[in-house]
């Protein structure tokens, strides 16, 4: 079942909240540097000029748009009968979705006289497409990454340094992405009148979850066409994972009013019940962190609780705005994953399909192949093939050490020397 635009009150929801969850919880120096970035943010959004020079942007640099792929191969490991489609985001410029976002902050940035910019990351991605960014359109570019992740995604600090970013390792707390942010709003309230944050994911205070789930939107846009057109009828369900919620949020949205199931896979880790996870909402509770108010992992006093994941982009203990209120709604599921599931779908994609898929989409190929078991358990429907599309939102490069540690494919005394390389730079 289709809808007309008009008929998309979801779709249509511009925040600053969504239902309970969202708004802007920050120091009072911020207030102002957010207020001129959201009414920035509402002019440029429907600028004539601006989604021009995205658009080419997009077609001549990022790679757009990014091709669907079908994956009967990897399919043949869920249940007969189920179709798998990959929204390869993994494609584009810079291996990750996380270039959609930049590419329009760092032109908003350009357009309100900054010539800095600052951002967060966990994976290493939108630190890579940050600084990306910044060096094609000569910005000055700082990223706070925590030491943990530092070590672990050595490849992607090595390539932002080589495009010219300043990589300064955060040693506080669990020294991974939640203290990058941390750092990163301290900068920010610091230099606020030369900085630009550019956000990475659809978290923090408004206008970030909205913004970035509007330049996100482009992955539900191109991909709700490219099933139509290949297929003749809209997914049975969309899966993406969800750490901050970026790549769930944008290719969700296309697809938020109508008959189509959305499920977003969360970074379970050793399991939910252990306590070592990162599922803010299967395992967390409503409360403030970075700005807004959302699903979070806490202790019994309120102090937000350390994430575990072998993802580092997943590894986070808050969720975006309005994935909590999508939960809430009932409208979309979300579901763990354990670091055990998304590293066998991880292995059954490389073997099957030719295809090394980033960790944080292996855990959305994961719980593919859980809903197309469950679906043959429960017996398809003659004539009907359910077609379940994923959001492969980036590639495993980045990954291939800890794959290889994790599948004992390294000699012991390689292992070492991956390490030690790692913690240098």
């Amino acid at each position: 079942m289709t809808s007309s635009p008009s008929a998309r009150p979801l779709e249509a929801t511009p925040g600053p909240y969504f239902g309970d969850f969202g708004g802007r919880f920050v120091p009072e120096a911020l207030i102002a540097a957010l207020d001129d970035l959201t009414a920035a943010w509402e002019e440029l959004r429907v600028d004539p000029d601006y989604l021009a020079e995205m658009d080419q942007l997009h077609r001549t640099y990022t790679g757009r748009p990014s091709p669907i792929t079908e994956v009967p191969r990897f399919a043949a490991h869920g249940a007969e009968g189920v179709r798998i489609l990959l929204k390869r985001e993994d494609l584009n410029h810079t291996g990750s979705h996380k270039i959609n976002n930049v590419l329009g902050q760092a032109l908003l940035t350009r357009k309100i006289g900054k010539k800095r910019v600052i951002a967060e990351t966990g994976a290493g991605q939108h630190g890579v497409a940050t600084a990306t960014a910044a060096a094609l359109l000569g910005l000055e570019c700082t990223v706070y990454m925590g030491a943990e992740d530092v070590q672990r995604q050595a490849l992607n600090v090595a390539r932002m340094r080589l495009l010219g970013t300043e990589v300064i390792p955060v040693t506080t707390g669990s020294r991974t992405l939640k203290d990058a942010i941390n750092e990163a709003f301290r900068d920010w309230v610091t230099n606020v009148e030369t900085t630009n944050y550019v956000f990475g994911t659809a978290a923090g205070p408004h206008p970030f979850p909205a913004m970035v789930r509007d330049l996100q939107r482009i992955i539900g846009d191109e991909a709700r066409a490219q099933v139509l057109d290949l297929t003749g009828a809209l997914p049975d369900a969309v899966l993406a994972c969800v750490g901050g919620g970026s790549n769930a949020i944008g290719i969700f949205n296309a697809f938020l009013d109508d008959d189509v199931r959305l499920i977003g896979l969360e970074a379970a880790g050793d399991g939910v019940e252990t306590g070592r996870h990162a599922s803010s909402i299967t395992g967390g509770d409503p409360g403030v962190l970075h700005g807004a108010r959302t699903f979070v992992l806490q202790d019994d006093d309120g102090q937000t609780r350390e994430s575990h994941s072998i993802s580092a982009g997943l590894d986070y203990p808050g969720v975006g705005p309005e994935h909590s209120w999508l939960s809430q709604l009932g409208r979309a599921e979300y579901q763990p994953v354990t670091d055990a599931e998304a590293m066998e779908a991880f292995r059954v994609l490389c073997r099957t399909e030719g295809i090394i898929p980033a960790i944080e989409s292996a855990h959305a190929l994961a719980g593919a192949l859980r809903l197309s078991r469950e679906l043959g358990a429960a017996g398809v429907p003659s004539g009907h093939e359910p077609v379940l599309l994923v959001n492969l939102s980036g590639r495993g490069d980045k990954d291939v050490e800890t794959a290889a540690k994790w599948f004992d494919m390294l000699p012991q005394h390689e292992s070492e020397n991956l390490s030690e390389e790692g913690a240098d730079v």
